[in-house]
């Protein structure tokens, strides 16, 4: 990857142009980068990774009349994230929540939508639910555990031995070294026996069968990665004896109006807790986008706690 220089975007009729701060890396962008996972729809012109980003208003087009220029606004992307400028239908952005800083708001939309669609909206998680989350140190993770907690749910995560603390303080009820531990049993204690009501896998492949065992009846399993194998048996016997379901989802390929009415409904309920504090970001480690190579380097290590953030 390289930086160049390239023409501004210039609004439709109801876009909006952001002057980016900065945006935040994504497993997506990883896999774009070796050519596994392209941007939907037709090839741009200029392949800019990048699903999300943060900063301020700097032109509206005509039929513009959520934002004004200067207004501090944050969103998901199907790719251009690692630009100064950036151009998004109005009603995809996002408010910053008041006293966060745009730059630490990139942080926030990719992970944050992602986890609160797949537990809340998808999941169905709710006051004296459980859910079973993995990866529970990565930037879907640290946010699926305060929504957890924001919703009345208990959390039980897997993470690397290294990161089992930095996930208990930010409010797990029990986290779970993925090699050496027992999730199983850390459900059940922390369910009193009933099993997880919504496991959030962004592993697959080898958890399939573990995720059947920690269900509850009537369970729900959304599925919103593959770091590790794409595909595993599934055993039809135990998903039907638990009257369980199987979620897959994405959020990069849905269409722009499912986009936007997602954006719209997280920032009624959702930026609020950010503001008073409810919520907060994390963010492991800042890289400038000169450095985005480097960036990507860090991020494979699987050595980060929250998010990777692209000061732009």
């Amino acid at each position: 990857m390289e930086v160049r220089e390239l023409p501004d975007p210039e609004p439709g009729p109801e876009e909006v142009v952001v002057d980016v701060a900065a945006t935040a890396l994504n497993r997506a962008d990883l896999l774009q980068r070796i050519g596994r996972y392209p941007q939907p729809g037709p090839r741009p012109e200029h392949e800019i990774p990048g699903l999300e980003f943060a900063g301020r208003v700097g032109a509206v087009g005509p039929r513009v009349t959520a934002w004004k220029v200067g207004d501090p606004v944050m969103g998901i992307l199907a790719g251009g994230g690692y630009a100064s400028k950036v151009a998004v239908h109005e009603r995809q952005a996002i408010p910053v929540p008041a006293g966060l800083d745009p730059a630490d708001a990139a942080a926030i939309p990719e992970v944050w939508l992602t986890a609160w669609d797949a537990l809340v909206l998808q999941g169905g998680l709710g006051p004296g639910g459980v859910a079973l989350v993995h990866g529970g140190a990565s930037g879907v993770g640290t946010a699926a555990i305060q929504i957890a907690r924001w919703a009345g749910a208990r959390v039980v995560v897997t993470c690397s031995a290294g990161k089992v603390d930095r996930c208990v303080e930010l409010g797990a009820d029990a986290a779970v070294d993925y090699r050496d531990g027992d999730p199983l049993a850390a459900v059940r204690a922390v369910s009193g026996g009933r099993g997880a009501d919504v496991v959030l896998d962004v592993v697959g492949g080898e958890n399939l069968d573990l995720n059947l065992d920690a269900l509850a009846l009537r369970g729900r399993i959304v599925q919103v990665g593959t770091m590790g194998e794409g595909s595993a048996p599934l055993a039809l016997g135990k998903l039907m004896m638990k009257r369980a379901s199987l979620i897959g989802t994405v959020l990069r390929s849905r269409p722009l109006e499912e986009k936007a009415a997602l954006a719209q409904r997280f920032a009624r309920e959702l930026v609020p807790a950010f503001a008073d504090g409810r919520f907060r970001p994390v963010i492991d480690r800042r890289f400038p986008l000169t450095e985005i190579g480097a960036a990507h380097d860090y991020l494979a290590t699987n050595a980060n706690v929250g998010k990777v953030v692209i000061d732009v």
